[in-house]
């Protein structure tokens, strides 16, 4: 029996990768806690829930897992979240007698996962990226005045209260609008990032996706750009498609940054295209695990999860097979929602003749679709009953 792989998180980003290992015939299981997401509904793969997608619950989880369902298995482990990649690195010492995978080393990861810290990577390797300021403290915000503005104002790293309370990120026009909101955010989270705006649209956000041996050289690689975002201009990917025109240039910028950082394993570079200078800057990193948007790489001919498959394996990964048509990859309602706040139609931007994949929706595989309906409708309904039953303020007494 082929050995199994084992992706871990069960969102949009999961139930791409399982689809993508379904196309070569992977045997497969998706793991997340939460039984609702729509990876675990997949016919792609085998659903198992885990106690939790972070910390020492999801080793423990993932050794209960390699000790029993797995014993003996060794499968290959691929990662979707950027927690589950800290937890694995952390304890890879103890999972790697049970799972194959490939991450940097722990130095690596420290540093590419925080904004700051990958800023000052860039600076020292020549890297093209603009101007940051992290602040920590209100002793730090005369920092602001060293920017120049608009900027973007982000968490320095993933975390749940941040998440709770504010947006991904914000695009800001002056120092004091900038002041206000680190003021807001500091007391929840003493770690932002101030860095200088990068203008263009949604479309001029490019990304390249690749496996990186262990010699340094990316093994596989694919380029593509967003069409739209949302919310636009500072959220994550609703539309994207494959991007021929950049693809050498971002593939040699990303292979040569990611070679003088030591990165091996499956790795992603965000770029955006400056429109005042028409260069390239980087943004952010992706290490250790796929992208949100990982499967437009493989419905564009180019399959990187089974690419990781195959290196763990030691075996030979597919060539890339350019498809006839372009095709857009695009999470229907985050797309729509953009569009309509932008005053665009439903396909602009798209290209002449194009194949449009729907993030959920696969007429050979509906019930992730299907059941993620059925919890927004859930959830609305409950909303509306709760809303109705609600007991006015000025209400006294009266039932």
């Amino acid at each position: 029996m082929r050995a199994p792989a084992v992706v871990v998180g069960a969102g949009i980003n999961g139930l791409g990768v399982a689809r993508s290992l379904a196309r070569e015939r992977v045997p497969a299981w998706i793991v997340d806690s939460d039984s609702r997401q729509p990876g675990m509904h997949t016919n792609a793969a085998r659903p198992l829930v885990m106690p939790a997608m972070q910390g020492e619950a999801l080793i423990d989880g993932l050794l209960a897992l390699g000790l029993s369902q797995f014993h003996d298995l060794h499968p290959v482990l691929i990662l979707t979240q950027e927690e589950s990649v800290k937890a694995v690195s952390q304890y890879r010492e103890v999972l790697s007698p049970h799972y194959r995978f490939t991450l940097p080393e722990q130095s690596v990861v420290d540093s590419l996962l925080h904004k700051e810290m990958f800023q000052r990577v860039a600076e020292r390797l020549g890297a093209p990226i603009p101007p940051l300021v992290h602040i920590r403290s209100i002793q730090d915000l005369s920092l602001l005045n060293s920017v120049q503005y608009p900027v973007v104002i982000k968490p320095g790293e993933r975390h749940a209260g941040y998440s709770h309370m504010f947006k991904k990120a914000y695009r800001i026009g002056d120092v004091a609008e900038a002041e206000y909101l680190v003021r807001r955010i500091l007391p929840v989270m003493p770690d932002v990032v101030v860095q200088e705006w990068i203008e263009g649209a949604d479309s001029d956000i490019f990304f390249c996706l690749q496996y990186i041996g262990h010699n340094g050289s990316a093994v596989t690689s694919f380029t593509g750009r967003k069409i739209r975002s949302w919310p636009p201009q500072v959220g994550g990917t609703a539309s994207c498609m494959a991007a021929s025109e950049a693809a050498c240039d971002l593939a040699t910028l990303s292979t040569q940054f990611f070679r003088a950082a030591g990165v091996a394993g499956l790795a992603g570079m965000e770029y955006k295209h400056d429109t005042r200078t028409g260069e390239f800057k980087m943004v952010e990193p992706t290490i250790g695990r796929t992208d949100y948007q990982e499967e437009v790489a493989t419905l564009s001919g180019v399959n990187l999860p089974y690419t990781a498959y195959c290196a763990e394996l030691g075996i030979p990964g597919l060539q890339p097979v350019p498809t006839k048509r372009p095709v857009v990859w695009r999470d229907r309602l985050a797309d729509s929602q953009s569009a309509a706040a932008q005053g665009q139609g439903a396909k602009q931007g798209f290209p002449r003749g194009c194949v449009v994949a729907e993030a959920l929706w696969r007429p050979n595989d509906p019930m992730p679709f299907l059941m993620h309906m059925t919890r927004r409708l859930s959830r609305a309904l409950h909303a509306r009953t709760s809303r109705m039953l609600k007991i006015p303020k000025n209400a006294k007494g009266e039932s």
